[in-house]
């Protein structure tokens, strides 16, 4: 589903979904588990994108990619469709893409340039609002532990719940190399054994899904930021919100 798709799913009562899983959170307390994704649920990475675009553009002397901000990565994950907002043609583009990927996988998947991140609208608050229900909080990423500790780093600098290995957990892929649906899978399973999932919040579609089938009680919210770019629909019942601005 293209990602406008996705944004027009997103219903006028989203923060009423929203508010009424707190309720539900709130009546199972230390029962309840609520279960987080990080990249493009909790944190916007478009700032980080951008960085090493405009690091890679620098390196090479391409004026246009070492201004690229993070409004030039419009769907989210594809580089080439930023190199082309920056301002370079198709030709450019396929002639600097290769070199550029390499660059981007060598920093992207770090902690040095993850604490780039800034949080989605909300997200600081609505996870403290989580801990405040007495309920367990898990974040489960795809980034690997070696991104650690600059991922707490960031949740400390926009004031997220910080995880603690009590009340707030943060489930990561041992390494780099595993895959992120085949981890999650095997995450959510345990998710289950901690207690009583009340919802879980994941941008990818796949993994909402994954998250729909294994819980079908819980609440499933759908981040419409963006996504991988498969062709996924999402399954019904989980709801579409574009961010955790629930007092808006």
């Amino acid at each position: 589903m293209a990602y406008d798709d996705f944004k027009k799913r997103i219903r006028d009562d989203w923060r009423d979904t929203l508010r009424g899983i707190l309720t539900r959170a709130r009546s199972l307390g230390p029962r309840a588990v609520l279960a987080f994704d990080l990249d493009s649920t909790l944190f916007d990475n478009r700032p980080r994108q951008a960085r090493i675009l405009r690091e890679f553009g620098a390196s090479r002397s391409l004026a246009t990619l070492a201004a690229c901000e993070p409004r030039h990565w419009v769907t989210g994950w594809d580089m080439r469709e930023a190199m082309r907002a920056c301002g370079l043609d198709e030709a450019q583009v396929e002639a600097h893409f290769p070199e550029a990927r390499r660059f981007w996988v060598e920093r992207f998947f770090t902690s040095d340039y993850c604490v780039t991140d800034v949080a989605i609208e909300g997200a600081a608050a609505f996870t403290h609002a989580v801990v405040g229900t007495g309920a367990l909080l898990v974040y489960v990423t795809g980034r690997h532990e070696g991104m650690r500790q600059g991922s707490v780093s960031c949740m400390r600098q926009h004031g997220l719940a910080i995880p603690d290995e009590k009340q707030v957990h943060l489930v990561m892929k041992p390494t780099l190399q595993e895959d992120d649906d085949a981890f999650k899978r095997e995450a959510h399973a345990k998710l289950g054994r901690l207690g009583t999932v009340v919802a879980a919040f994941d941008n990818e579609p796949t993994h909402a899904n994954d998250y729909r089938r294994k819980f079908p009680e819980a609440t499933v919210i759908h981040l419409a930021t963006d996504h991988s770019g498969r062709p996924v629909e999402l399954l019904e019942g989980i709801v579409s919100v574009p961010n955790f601005a629930v007092d808006s």
